[in-house]
């Protein structure tokens, strides 16, 4: 089965990690949120792209939810000790990867083909895209101002209430090179367990994207990032209840309105099923281990055969 995956943070990462370990690798394409890339100290990061390829080389980091496990802040740290910008945490071995992406960049080579190489690298079968090469960067609207995303995640620990997520650039991003096929060549497409509004919300502002999931011809399924009405991680209930009206399946899905077939929700979350447009599949959906990561592949798999 061949099966396109929109992902962006923590739990659309681990989410992936799962699905390639009940399918061929080779038969699944990443396309990942590039809305939360920032410069750091000159060089160019991308968080989102970078949790992917770390969860599906086996070295992520998993109790930190992020980054590369057995790392180490020397070079952080020296930043720091030098007056020079440290707010955000970059690790040495991370930085490597940081390194080489951004000498690439500068040399005119597109962040999916520096993508592809670090994934060849990194020895993944995976193919993994940025949703576009063009600028696009998200930006949130609150009481305190209007930020960068990262300068309202990380920054500011996103604990100003969002009134409104802008897109910049997305009137004008095409799709990177790699993934409209993916989505018309794919058996199923679906949307990982991300914050529909700050990680597959910038995938989808590519009229490109949402246009081919309007017009797909294959079953689309979403797996809900909320247990009980509660993210596990990040701010993606605090949006969805303030922004749509509330944290049910049906909030959730309301977010994806005519571009899925089915949405995966937690056990703990069945009463909401009835409200849902679309198909509701019901299992255990908090990835605690490798084994309830399978799981959760699954059952997403599982909906896709009920729709076909």
């Amino acid at each position: 089965m061949r099966v396109a995956a929109l992902s962006g943070g923590v739990g659309g990462a681990r989410f992936l990690s799962g699905l390639v370990d009940v399918l061929d690798p080779g038969e699944v394409a990443v396309i990942g949120n590039v809305g939360d890339d920032v410069e750091v100290l000159g060089l160019h990061v991308s968080p989102d792209l970078d949790s992917v390829l770390y969860a599906l080389a086996g070295i992520a980091d998993e109790e930190r939810g992020w980054g590369r496990s057995d790392e180490t802040w020397n070079a952080l740290e020296t930043v720091a000790a030098l007056g020079g910008e440290a707010w955000f945490r970059l690790g040495d071995r991370d930085l490597g990867l940081h390194l080489v992406r951004t000498r690439a960049l500068r040399d005119g080579t597109p962040l999916s083909a520096v993508t592809a190489d670090l994934a060849a690298s990194l020895r993944i079968e995976t193919r993994v895209l940025p949703a576009t090469d063009d600028p696009l960067r998200t930006h949130l609207l609150t009481p305190a101002g209007r930020f960068a995303f990262q300068q309202w995640f990380v920054a500011r620990g996103h604990r100003d209430e969002v009134d409104a997520v802008e897109y910049e650039g997305a009137g004008e991003a095409r799709a990177a090179p790699g993934v409209l096929e993916a989505l018309e060549t794919a058996d199923l497409i679906v949307l990982a367990p991300s914050n529909p509004y700050v990680s597959i919300g910038p995938i989808l502002a590519v009229a490109e994207i949402r246009l081919a999931l309007a017009r797909r011809r294959v079953p689309a399924v979403a797996v809900s990032p909320l247990i009980g009405g509660r993210a596990v991680k990040g701010p993606a209930d605090r949006m969805l209840q303030r922004l749509a009206g509330g944290t049910s399946p049906a909030h959730v899905a309301a977010r994806y309105e005519g571009l899925i077939d089915a949405l995966v929700l937690d056990e703990v979350d069945e009463a909401g099923a009835a409200e849902l447009s679309v198909r509701p599949i019901v299992t255990r959906t908090l990835m605690r281990d490798v084994s309830a990561r399978r799981r959760l592949a699954d059952a997403t798999l599982e909906a896709a055969g009920a729709l076909t």
